[in-house]
């Protein structure tokens, strides 16, 4: 898929002082995508929208730290 089109958002949490900073962006095919700001160019972790939520809910927990 070609995200060079994509449109990101970063994270409300991020107080642009260049700390650890998300983006996130809705892809066609119902699909989103995360990244890291200080690095667009490097991996970008693709989530189904029926996995969304339960991968919002499991950040929200912590399970990642």
């Amino acid at each position: 898929m070609d995200l060079r089109r994509a449109v990101w958002r970063k994270s409300s949490y991020s107080n642009g002082t260049g700390g650890a900073c998300v983006e996130v962006a809705l892809l066609d095919g119902d699909e989103h995508a995360v990244r890291d700001s200080k690095n667009p160019s490097g991996s970008i972790l693709r989530v189904p929208r029926a996995g969304w939520v339960p991968f919002l809910l499991a950040v929200r927990c912590g399970e990642f730290d």
